[in-house]
């Protein structure tokens, strides 16, 4: 009997330890992304709120979450790129340094999406009241570019150098290395300064989708569903769980409820819904809390929650 025990015993442990594995917070990959953030914009906790989700940070019961961001690294040829500059950049490059890949220009070029405050606004570290340094590759879309370059601070980067813009199209593929590639494509959002991307981004053994902002799956001239099926990871807007969430006209802010996605998803197969990786979540979504019911009961369906630290495969 006691022998049965043990065993069993042994046996939960192993599969326990399998299922850590799987979501690799450590790994021994050539190629792979890194969750830097998953915040949206004003990050977690949030400016002027006093509700529990905030209170439970000052209270010590949660921990600071970054703003959406992913590193892309390559072990293989040295080389690190970061999809999105928001406002924790300073430190999202310190982790890369510190836990992926040293070198000396701190990083080989960083991919925005648009010019809202959470995606764009880490560039000012590259300044001279910061980093300071010479020739860090932007890459940017037309009219991204065009807003850099005509509205301060950003275009005193610009003429000092600090930053090197470089022109992105739509669907249109960019050779990272022998081993990486990334591709930029258009999504309806409000582009009230500039336009709007997602990003593929593709391994030699694996690919990705990230789209932390657009305003609702259907007014995308694409479906989302064979997009996701197309690829082994999707990063996938995740701002607000449910209409109810916020005390505002939500046509204001526009996004995908994640119960929207969810729905939307209900009659796939277990393995398409696997590659739904939620991220940008409010400080009020209740599936920012990891222990939360509503994201326990998502997360039993099939689908999953990107966490800061995570690694996946490229």
């Amino acid at each position: 009997m006691k022998t049965n025990f043990l065993y069993l015993l042994i046996l939960v442990f192993t599969i326990n330890c399998s299922k850590k594995n799987e979501q690799t917070k450590k790994n021994n990959h050539k190629q792979y992304i890194t969750v830097l953030g998953i915040a949206q914009d004003g990050g977690y906790p949030h400016i002027g709120c006093q509700r529990t989700c905030c209170a439970n940070f000052y209270n010590g019961i949660n921990k600071k979450k970054s703003v959406v961001a992913l590193g892309l690294v390559d072990i293989e040829n040295k080389q690190k790129w970061i999809f999105e500059a928001s406002p924790d950049m300073h430190t999202q490059l310190a982790h890369l340094e510190l836990n992926h890949l040293k070198k000396e220009n701190i990083i080989d070029g960083v991919f925005l999406t648009h010019a809202h405050i959470g995606h764009y606004t880490g560039l000012m570290y590259f300044g001279r009241e910061a980093y300071g340094k010479s020739n860090i590759n932007v890459f940017a879309m037309p009219k991204m570019k065009d807003f850099l370059q005509k509205n301060g601070p950003w275009s005193q980067l610009i003429s000092l150098k600090n930053i090197v813009l470089k022109s992105l199209q739509h669907d249109s593929l960019m050779v990272l290395n022998n081993k990486l590639k990334t591709t930029p494509f258009k999504v309806p959002h409000r582009d009230e300064f500039s336009e709007t991307v997602g990003y593929k981004i593709e391994g030699t053994k694996k690919s990705a989708l990230f789209i932390p902002d657009i305003d609702k799956w259907k007014t995308w001239d694409k479906n989302i569903i064979e997009e996701v099926k197309k690829v082994d990871y999707a990063f996938l807007d995740a701002t607000f769980l449910n209409q109810n969430e916020v005390k505002r006209a939500m046509s204001e802010v526009p996004h995908p409820f994640i119960q929207e996605t969810v729905d939307l998803f209900k009659n796939e197969s277990l393995k398409t819904k696997n590659k739904v990786i939620f991220i940008h979540f409010n400080h009020t979504n209740p599936t920012l809390q990891k222990n939360s019911k509503e994201r326990t009961i998502i997360e039993k369906l099939g689908f999953r929650f990107a966490s800061e630290g995570d690694n996946y495969e490229i």
